[in-house]
Protein backbone atom coordinates (compact mmCIF):
# COMPACT_ATOMS: atom_id res chain seq x y z
CA UNK A 1 0.00 0.00 0.00
CA UNK A 2 1.03 3.56 -0.70
CA UNK A 3 -0.53 6.55 1.02
CA UNK A 4 -0.45 9.89 -0.78
CA UNK A 5 -1.18 13.29 0.71
CA UNK A 6 -1.33 16.42 -1.44
CA UNK A 7 -0.79 19.97 -0.24
CA UNK A 8 -0.18 23.42 -1.65
CA UNK A 9 -3.48 24.20 -3.30
CA UNK A 10 -5.26 27.49 -2.88
CA UNK A 11 -6.66 30.59 -4.53
CA UNK A 12 -4.46 32.54 -6.93
CA UNK A 13 -4.99 35.22 -9.54
CA UNK A 14 -4.53 34.50 -13.21
CA UNK A 15 -0.87 34.68 -14.13
CA UNK A 16 0.21 33.59 -10.67
CA UNK A 17 2.00 30.47 -9.48
CA UNK A 18 1.46 27.62 -7.06
CA UNK A 19 3.54 24.60 -6.13
CA UNK A 20 1.75 21.41 -5.21
CA UNK A 21 3.43 18.73 -3.15
CA UNK A 22 2.52 15.10 -2.68
CA UNK A 23 4.07 13.16 0.18
CA UNK A 24 4.12 9.38 -0.06
CA UNK A 25 4.42 6.74 2.61
CA UNK A 26 4.30 2.98 2.57
CA UNK A 27 6.13 1.01 -0.10
CA UNK A 28 9.37 2.35 -1.61
CA UNK A 29 8.56 5.58 -3.39
CA UNK A 30 11.14 4.98 -6.11
CA UNK A 31 9.22 1.89 -7.22
CA UNK A 32 6.46 4.01 -8.69
CA UNK A 33 5.99 6.36 -11.55
CA UNK A 34 4.05 9.38 -10.32
CA UNK A 35 1.42 11.50 -11.96
CA UNK A 36 -0.75 14.52 -11.39
CA UNK A 37 -4.35 14.59 -12.53
CA UNK A 38 -7.08 17.19 -12.18
CA UNK A 39 -10.84 17.23 -12.21
CA UNK A 40 -12.98 20.30 -12.74
CA UNK A 41 -16.67 20.37 -11.79
CA UNK A 42 -18.74 18.48 -14.32
CA UNK A 43 -15.69 17.18 -16.17
CA UNK A 44 -13.80 13.92 -16.28
CA UNK A 45 -10.51 13.47 -14.48
CA UNK A 46 -7.69 14.61 -16.75
CA UNK A 47 -4.03 13.62 -16.86
CA UNK A 48 -1.79 16.66 -16.30
CA UNK A 49 1.80 15.49 -15.86
CA UNK A 50 3.83 12.38 -15.18
CA UNK A 51 7.35 11.44 -14.15
CA UNK A 52 9.15 8.12 -14.36
CA UNK A 53 10.46 6.24 -11.33
CA UNK A 54 13.93 7.74 -11.38
CA UNK A 55 12.77 11.14 -12.55
CA UNK A 56 14.62 10.92 -15.84
CA UNK A 57 11.60 11.50 -18.02
CA UNK A 58 8.61 13.81 -17.68
CA UNK A 59 5.55 14.25 -19.86
CA UNK A 60 2.61 16.63 -19.93
CA UNK A 61 -0.77 17.24 -21.42
CA UNK A 62 -0.48 19.83 -24.18
CA UNK A 63 -2.49 22.47 -22.32
CA UNK A 64 0.12 22.81 -19.56
CA UNK A 65 3.36 22.36 -21.49
CA UNK A 66 5.73 25.24 -20.84
CA UNK A 67 3.78 26.32 -17.75
CA UNK A 68 3.83 23.32 -15.39
CA UNK A 69 6.83 21.30 -14.22
CA UNK A 70 6.68 17.97 -12.45
CA UNK A 71 9.62 16.82 -10.34
CA UNK A 72 10.36 14.34 -7.59
CA UNK A 73 12.73 13.86 -4.70
CA UNK A 74 12.93 10.15 -4.00
CA UNK A 75 14.95 10.75 -0.84
CA UNK A 76 12.02 12.77 0.54
CA UNK A 77 9.28 10.54 -0.91
CA UNK A 78 7.76 13.60 -2.51
CA UNK A 79 6.57 14.64 -5.95
CA UNK A 80 5.92 18.26 -6.90
CA UNK A 81 3.96 20.16 -9.50
CA UNK A 82 5.17 23.69 -10.10
CA UNK A 83 2.42 25.64 -11.84
CA UNK A 84 3.22 28.98 -13.43
CA UNK A 85 1.20 31.38 -15.58
CA UNK A 86 -1.99 29.93 -14.17
CA UNK A 87 -5.23 30.41 -16.06
CA UNK A 88 -8.85 30.26 -14.87
CA UNK A 89 -9.25 27.03 -16.85
CA UNK A 90 -6.65 25.41 -14.59
CA UNK A 91 -9.19 25.56 -11.75
CA UNK A 92 -9.78 22.01 -10.50
CA UNK A 93 -9.11 19.53 -7.76
CA UNK A 94 -5.59 18.21 -8.31
CA UNK A 95 -4.70 14.63 -7.43
CA UNK A 96 -1.39 12.85 -7.29
CA UNK A 97 -1.22 9.17 -8.09
CA UNK A 98 1.29 6.32 -8.12
CA UNK A 99 1.68 3.67 -10.80
CA UNK A 100 3.67 0.45 -10.94
CA UNK A 101 4.31 1.10 -14.62
CA UNK A 102 7.40 3.01 -15.69
CA UNK A 103 5.28 5.51 -17.60
CA UNK A 104 1.54 6.03 -17.34
CA UNK A 105 -0.78 8.63 -18.83
CA UNK A 106 -4.14 7.04 -18.12
CA UNK A 107 -5.95 7.01 -14.80
CA UNK A 108 -6.57 3.26 -15.01
CA UNK A 109 -2.81 2.66 -14.95
CA UNK A 110 -2.51 4.23 -11.50
CA UNK A 111 -2.96 2.16 -8.38
CA UNK A 112 -2.93 4.68 -5.57
CA UNK A 113 -4.48 8.13 -5.27
CA UNK A 114 -4.36 11.03 -2.87
CA UNK A 115 -7.41 12.85 -1.59
CA UNK A 116 -6.88 15.90 -3.79
CA UNK A 117 -6.18 19.58 -3.26
CA UNK A 118 -8.26 22.43 -4.64
CA UNK A 119 -6.69 24.95 -7.00
CA UNK A 120 -8.76 27.99 -7.89
CA UNK A 121 -7.55 30.59 -10.38
CA UNK A 122 -9.47 33.85 -10.48
CA UNK A 123 -9.62 36.03 -13.57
Amino acid sequence: QVQLVESGGGLVQAGGSLRLSCAASGRPFSSYAMGWFRQAPGKEREFVAGITRGGGSTYYVDSVKGRFTISRENAKNTVYLQMNSLKPEDTAVYYCAASIFERAEYARAYDYWGQGTQVTVSS
